[in-house]
């Protein structure tokens, strides 16, 4: 299994660009 992970502000859409990329489904947690 591979990790990645998007560091940056909170609620500024880095799941949803990550869900876009790699046509996954995000847990969106703060």
């Amino acid at each position: 299994m591979e990790l990645a992970g998007i560091v940056g502000k909170p609620n500024v859409g880095k799941s949803t660009m990550f869900s876009a990329m790699t046509l996954a489904p995000i847990e969106i947690a703060n």
